[in-house]
């Protein structure tokens, strides 16, 4: 099983597959590597990196204080200096994504480019709640099936999802017991997050300006209450070259694997060689 130790000591895991240009992927807020797990097929020619943040998937706990996005970006740049990479692509889904501003703010000669999936420099205010709502908190039900049913039911945004997607969805999110299903990453992330809410939120408009000269692309999903049309609108204005897509019947985050996911990507990687 693949890891490396962190600066601060903690054990990372990560998995690295395939051959061609280094794309690391880094995952959603609670999510593992185990979040691109759709796209990777679809993949040909690169380096698939996929790293799981402390905290979260297979790696090490570490201090809730940690659990940060510079810290995380920290660790992504460790992990390339562990395999020996000077620079990668970054897919960022949603937190990976403002990972990877950050990395454009603060380490952009590490970076051939970047691919965001439903995430900008603006966080709508609703969709926040209603992570902060369910972060942290262990689920009532009990079996993977269950939470299938449950998801393909609740998530509205999400329409033409066949029930074996919603499945694996259950099994990577949570971890089903002879007591039911657990969380697959450190609880104590919610007191992180809710004590970074607290305070007033940075103007994140000068992180997404460092990509500049970078290959940049966006997927959004159409219903997305995260990522708002006015934002994607303003992204689109101030970097005209991005590719930028709206996937349909899809909500916060598209899984990757839609067709006009996939175009986006294989035209961004085209940019990229």
């Amino acid at each position: 099983m693949p890891r490396f130790t962190t600066s601060d000591g903690l054990s990372l895991h990560y998995t690295d597959e395939g051959d061609g240009l280094p794309l690391l992927c880094l995952a959603g807020l609670t999510r593992d590597g185990r979040d691109f797990e759709f796209v990777a097929p679809h993949l040909e020619g690169v380096r698939l990196i996929r790293l799981d943040y402390r905290g979260r998937g297979q790696s090490d706990w570490g201090e809730p204080t940690t659990y940060q996005i510079p810290v995380e970006g920290r660790d992504a740049i460790e992990l390339l200096d562990y395999l020996g990479l000077e620079k990668a692509a970054v897919l960022g889904t949603s937190r990976g994504g403002l990972i990877a501003m950050v990395l454009a703010a603060t380490a952009k000669d590490r970076l051939l480019g970047v691919a965001l999936n439903d995430i900008g420099p603006e966080i709508a205010p609703q969709g926040l709640e209603v992570i902060k709502d369910y972060l942290g908190r262990p689920p009532v039900l009990k079996t993977h099936a269950e939470m299938a049913e449950a998801r393909a039911r609740v998530l509205i945004a999400f329409q033409n999802v066949p029930p074996d997607r919603w499945l694996r969805e259950a099994q990577i999110l949570f971890n089903e017991t002879e007591n039911g299903l657990e969380l697959t990453y450190d609880p104590r992330l919610r007191d992180a997050v809710l004590e970074g809410g607290a305070q007033p939120m940075p103007d994140l408009w000068p992180l997404f300006d460092a990509m500049s000269g970078l290959p940049l692309a966006c997927i959004r999903g159409a219903n997305s209450d995260l990522l708002s049309p006015e934002t994607f609108a303003e992204m689109k204005r101030r970097r005209p070259d991005m590719i930028a897509v709206d996937v349909p019947d899809r909500g916060h985050i598209p899984f990757l694997d839609e067709p006009q996911s996939l175009n986006a990507l294989w035209r961004w990687l085209d940019m990229l060689r």
